[in-house]
């Protein structure tokens, strides 16, 4: 089968697009014939030397969208969509042809996504489940989304309303909040850290319960836009991973930092999320993904490049 792979790290160059054996299934796996699979930033990291627990060679790739072919007879045929922490790092993901993996870690595709749509949605969707199950967030909860123009933060946007939340969304221009706001939600302009505290606290009086940062970099300045008890929720940091939190402010508010992490969890733990969200789409309640860049496989390694010089476009391969 075709599939992009990479036998070393630290180099963008290190990726090919390649002929490799079709895997076979295990027993309690399937295999997947791979329709659509996404590029999230975290493959091209991957490759680039980022996570050093990736075993090699690798074919890259967590997100996905396909159809069963091997496997226990009651999935053969059926439409899936899968994620996890395993794809891509310590065994082959979703950049190729076909796929392997348990049988458990494929959650039923919804049908009102094409399988493009599905393959667009796992990373950003698990994170922005998890962050919401994780800090709290229920009827009612006065939330902060920082970033709230990117994958993670539009998922987050959309779960938080059909949990009934008070949703703030803060963005970088102008033109972006014009945006928001035609979606229904508040949205605010981010500007000087110091004067994040008093935004929030002119939209939400007494401060925000939960804040999300998508960002990775206004953990310390939301500490003064935080409520009482209130919970800052992370998926990023800095370049080095240091900031310097007021711990002060933080403790005499009872507030808490919650880390979200994706790569915490494996195919099996996201396709019980998936399942669970997944169908929110065909109910009609989550709202469908636009403005997809459909790619061939084959042309994938440019694809790489173009994410780590810092393109927007969320890119589909289509093997």
């Amino acid at each position: 089968m075709k599939a992009l792979q990479f036998t070393a790290t630290g180099d963008l160059n290190n990726l090919r697009f390649v002929d490799v054996v079709t895997p076979v299934p295990a027993v309690g796996e399937v295999l997947v014939q791979i329709k659509a699979a996404g590029l999230n930033p975290s493959d091209v990291k991957n490759v680039l030397g980022r996570f050093p627990y990736t075993t090699l060679p690798r074919i890259p790739g967590r997100d996905f969208a396909g159809v069963v072919v091997e496997g226990p007879q009651a999935l053969v045929g059926q439409e899936v969509w899968g994620t996890g922490r395993d794809l891509g790092f310590f065994a082959d993901g979703s950049h190729a042809q076909y796929l392997t993996v348990s049988a458990k870690g494929v959650a039923h595709k919804p049908t009102h996504l094409s399988f493009a749509q599905a393959a667009s949605l796992g990373v950003p969707y698990t994170t922005a489940w998890d962050a919401l199950e994780r800090s709290g967030v229920t009827q009612g909860t006065r939330l902060l989304v920082i970033g709230a123009n990117g994958a993670v933060g539009s998922a987050t946007l959309a779960l938080a309303k059909i949990r009934g939340a008070q949703v703030l969304a803060a963005v970088r221009r102008p033109e972006q909040v014009e945006v928001l706001q035609s979606q229904g939600f508040a949205a605010i302009v981010l500007g000087k850290p110091e004067d994040l505290g008093a935004h929030v606290n002119a939209v939400f009086k007494g401060g925000a319960d939960v804040i999300f940062d998508t960002t990775g970099f206004w953990l310390p300045a939301a500490v003064a836009g935080l409520a009482p008890f209130g919970r800052i929720a992370i998926i990023a940091a800095p370049v080095d991973g240091h900031v310097q939190l007021p711990a002060l402010a933080l403790y005499r508010k009872g507030g808490s930092v919650v880390g979200i992490n994706s790569l915490l969890y494996n195919c099996e733990q996201c396709a019980v999320m998936l399942e669970q969200f997944g169908r929110l789409f065909d109910e009609g309640l989550l709202p469908l993904p636009t403005g997809l860049r459909e790619v061939a496989l084959a042309d994938g390694v440019q694809c790489f490049e173009e994410v780590n010089q810092g393109s927007a476009d969320k890119l589909i391969f289509l093997p």
